[in-house]
């Protein structure tokens, strides 16, 4: 029998880093919530795999290349790392909404790609985004708990959630929050 790992997934741009209306291009645009690296050492902690899933359209769109937007990428991880949290992986989709691929969230096609690639219970994971298309795709993989932070597109997004049919969902004011949350949870189930 092969051991299924729980996951926390989390959208990058509003999450752990500003999101920027003319997209993160260059690792200068990069601004790292700090309330997040807090969060995401608090994370690493639990027995849960930490796992980025984050549409990257200006890939897509020509603006940057996808080897840009890796590096920027690892270079957030590497920045987590140093303030002792970690990052189990991170799955990009390239493409821009016209493309109707099946990995752009609010599609599952990311979810289903970690979770194999990482051996993942999608059914016991987690997913933390700023965008009801974050917790659209969550939903869509089958996965039950779902965060909307109020940091990047939240507070605006928040107001939409009642148009869309998504269960089970929580909203908190940042990553910390769902951090904290998330933690005070798992210490109560491994008592």
């Amino acid at each position: 029998m092969h051991f299924m790992c729980q996951a926390i997934f989390l959208d990058r741009d509003g999450v752990i880093i500003e999101n920027r209306p003319d997209y993160v291009r260059s690792w200068s645009d990069v601004s790292i919530f700090d309330q997040a690296i807090q969060a995401i050492s608090l994370l690493a902690k639990l027995p849960f795999k930490i796992i980025i899933i984050t549409n990257q359209s200006a890939v897509g769109r020509g603006i940057i290349s996808l080897s840009t937007a890796n590096e920027i990428n690892q270079r957030i991880i590497k920045f987590i790392i140093q303030n002792h949290g970690r990052v189990d992986d991170v799955l990009v989709c390239p493409h821009q909404p016209e493309d109707h691929c099946s990995c752009r969230k609010p599609a599952p096609g990311l979810f289903f790609q970690a979770a194999q690639r990482n051996s993942i219970n999608l059914s016991s994971s987690i997913m933390i985004g700023d965008a009801v298309t974050d917790l659209q795709a969550a939903q869509a993989a089958g996965i039950p708990i779902k965060y909307l932070v109020r940091t990047g597109r939240g507070i605006d997004q928040e107001k939409r959630l009642s148009n869309h049919s998504i269960n089970s969902y929580s909203v908190v004011n940042n990553l910390l929050e769902a951090a904290y949350q998330i933690a005070s949870k798992s210490s109560l189930e491994n008592k």
